[in-house]
C-alpha cells in the first residue's frame, strides 16, 4: 500500500493530520480550528475536507453540527488499520511505546498466525509451496535490511494466502505493519540471528501436510522473534514497553 505522503498534496495533508492526532499535538476532544489549519497547510477547504473524510473513515474524527470537526476519543479509532498503525510507529520515535504497541500486535499474531498455518497445512497447493519456497529463497540472501523485511513480508503474506480463507488473507494488513516494523528494528542491528532455520521449519510442516508440527513450529518461530526484539531493544527494553520500568530498576538497587 502505497503511503499517502506519497500521493500528492492530499496524502501529505492526511499524513500531517494524523500524525498531529496520534502524536496528542491535536488532543481528544480538541474541535479543529479550520480556517487556521487551511492557512497554515496552505490547501484549499475542500481538500482539507477531503483529507479529514480519511481519518474520518478511521474513527478518528467525526462532525457536528454546532461543534465542528473534532478528535474523536482513542477507544473510536481503527487502531487495526495498516495506515493507523503504520503512523503509530512513525510517531513513537523508537521509544518504549512502539516497544508496547510491537508487543501488542505479537500477542495478535500468536492467535492468529498459529492458527492460520494450521489451515494452510491441509489447504495449500503447489502454486503456494513456490510462493513460500522463493520467499525463503529471498530471506537466505545476502542483502540489506530492507530486503530481509521484505523477504520475511512475503514468507508470511504467502502463509496467510496458503489457508484459501479471504478473511484471513486480509490480516496480513494488520500484521504486515508490526511485523515490518519489528523486522527493520531487528534486521538493522549486528549480528541478527538467522531467520531461515525458523521459518524452514514451518514451511517443511505445511509441505507435510501436518498441522500440529506446523502449529509447533510457528509458535517457536513468534517466541522467537520476540526475543530478538527483545535483545536489540536493550536489557530494559521489555520493562519500558510494559510500563514496569521505574519498578524492575528499584529492584536492581
Amino acid at each position: 500500500m502505497t503511503p499517502y505522503a506519497r500521493r500528492g498534496v492530499h496524502g501529505q495533508t492526511v499524513e500531517t493530520l494524523a500524525r498531529r492526532v496520534l502524536s496528542g499535538e491535536i488532543p481528544e476532544g480538541a474541535t479543529l480550528d479550520m480556517a487556521a489549519l487551511q492557512s497554515e497547510l496552505d490547501v484549499s477547504l475542500t481538500a482539507l475536507r477531503e483529507s479529514l473524510k480519511v481519518l474520518a473513515a478511521k474513527g478518528m474524527v467525526d462532525a457536528r453540527q454546532k461543534r465542528g470537526t473534532f478528535v474523536r476519543p482513542r477507544a473510536n479509532w481503527n487502531l487495526l488499520d495498516a495506515d493507523v498503525l503504520r503512523w503509530q510507529f512513525s510517531e513513537s520515535n523508537g521509544s518504549g511505546a512502539d516497544l508496547a504497541l510491537l508487543r501488542n500486535l505479537g500477542e495478535v499474531r500468536g492467535i492468529i498466525e498459529p492458527a492460520a498455518v494450521r489451515l494452510a497445512a491441509t489447504r495449500r497447493d503447489d502454486a503456494d509451496l513456490e510462493a513460500l519456497e522463493a520467499a525463503l529463497a529471498a530471506m537466505g540472501e545476502e542483502g540489506s535490511a530492507s530486503h530481509a523485511v521484505e523477504s520475511d513480508l512475503a514468507f508470511h503474506r504467502a502463509l496467510l494466502t496458503a489457508t484459501h480463507n479471504e478473511l484471513l488473507e486480509r490480516m496480513e494488513m494488520v500484521i504486515e505493519s508490526g511485523l515490518a516494523q519489528r523486522d527493520q528494528i531487528v534486521h538493522s542491528a549486528p549480528h541478527s540471528e538467522d531467520p531461515v532455520p525458523s521459518h524452514r521449519a514451518v514451511l517443511d510442516a505445511v509441505r507435510d501436510r501436518d498441522p500440529d508440527a506446523a502449529e509447533h513450529a510457528m509458535r517457536a518461530l513468534l517466541d522467537q522473534a520476540m526475543r530478538d526484539l527483545d535483545k536489540v531493544s536493550g536489557p530494559h527494553g521489555a520493562e519500558r514497553a510494559d510500563g514496569s520500568a521505574e519498578a524492575k530498576d528499584g529492584q536492581a538497587k
